[in-house]
């Protein structure tokens, strides 16, 4: 029996079923895991996603495209092909697709975290036969602190620049890394305001019933906004504008999984670095793996070869599935030689 999920020139598709997920390129239906750009793409017919991320995929998409959603659990027939999404912990409405026909079961994680987040639902494993994995951060190196001592840093960050008359500009994705850490912060430090890109989707959020403190939108040719006291949240790419000179002194740091690695900090010039992913660090690669009792494992985007050599010594049947996501950061992912395996 031929695969149940191939690698084609517009994205991995179902033969049978006849949709695709995630695709790179214009198709019929698609399934999409999350709302990122290189997982959820214009121009498709039809969309499916899971319910609780229609709000953030009309955020990015249109309200013109025709989207389709699946409450969690719920299944649905597709050309005699069983789907299902079920919460993948990355970020609002981010879904693992479950694929299921005559009895033999796939399931795509996209991307994915363990890590406790307010703002998402928490990841639940999905027994399968064959699990489909990122490998963003797939090297033992890659361990993430509890979020609650990360949150005690960033607030230790933003009061003392407060205390300085500095603002704090925190860089993070617009999409979900920005909103949870809007929820992890204390608010009551100082205000909260944050670029226009991140709160069109904190207003998804909101719409969603996810709870975020107040964040005011930063007004057009403000000067000095929040007085230095002000916790501004933006993504990476203002860090070399001249929207930053809104604040007067400020204090720049990034939020980031490769924040870990001093290399990239230096070279990025950030004041701080503060290590914050929405995926999984290696140990939750490997946990998520193994509660999926999968024994092949088709191992994406990061240090894919890595990560299946080392299913492999783990008596996994593991090989790489070549993938166009980027995953967080690729842009800034480490040069040869900063880390080992």
């Amino acid at each position: 029996m031929r695969d149940l999920l191939e690698v084609t020139e517009s994205g991995l598709y179902c033969p049978q079923g006849d949709f695709y997920v995630d695709p790179w390129r214009r198709v019929g239906r698609a399934i999409i895991t999350h709302a990122h750009g290189d997982h959820a793409r214009g121009g498709c017919e039809r969309y499916l996603c899971a319910a609780t991320g229609m709000h953030v995929m009309r955020a990015r998409l249109g309200n013109a495209v025709a989207i389709d959603t699946l409450r969690d659990g719920e299944s649905l027939s597709i050309n005699g092909v069983n789907v299902s999404l079920h919460p993948a912990g990355h970020v609002l409405g981010s879904a693992q697709v479950r694929v299921e026909y005559r009895g033999v079961t796939w399931v795509v994680t996209g991307d994915y975290k363990l890590q406790a987040d307010p703002t998402c639902a928490a990841f639940r494993p999905v027994e399968c036969d064959v699990f489909i994995t990122e490998s963003t951060f797939g090297l033992p190196v890659y361990r993430w602190q509890e979020p609650a001592a990360i949150a005690a840093e960033i607030n230790a960050w933003w009061r003392a620049n407060r205390d300085a008359g500095r603002t704090s500009v925190l860089l993070a994705y617009a999409l979900g890394k920005a909103q949870r850490l809007a929820a992890m912060v204390d608010p009551s430090i100082g205000p909260i305001v944050a670029h226009g890109a991140v709160m069109k989707l904190v207003e998804a959020y909101r719409a969603s019933g996810v709870r975020l403190p107040s964040i005011d939108r930063v007004p057009p040719r403000a000067r000095r906004v929040g007085d230095g006291r002000a916790l501004v949240i933006a993504p990476p790419s203002v860090q070399e504008s001249s929207w930053l000179r809104l604040f007067g002194e400020s204090s720049v740091a990034m939020a980031s999984g490769w924040m870990l690695l001093r290399g990239v900090r230096r070279r990025r010039g950030f004041d701080r670095g503060f290590v914050v992913s929405d995926h999984a660090d290696f140990p939750g690669l490997m946990a998520a793996i193994e509660a999926s009792r999968a024994r092949r494992v088709l191992v994406t985007h990061g240090f894919t070869d890595t990560l299946a050599r080392l299913l492999r010594e783990r008596g996994y049947d593991a090989s790489v599935l070549a993938t166009r996501f980027t995953g967080e950061g690729e842009p800034d992912k480490p040069e040869a030689g900063e880390v080992e395996a």
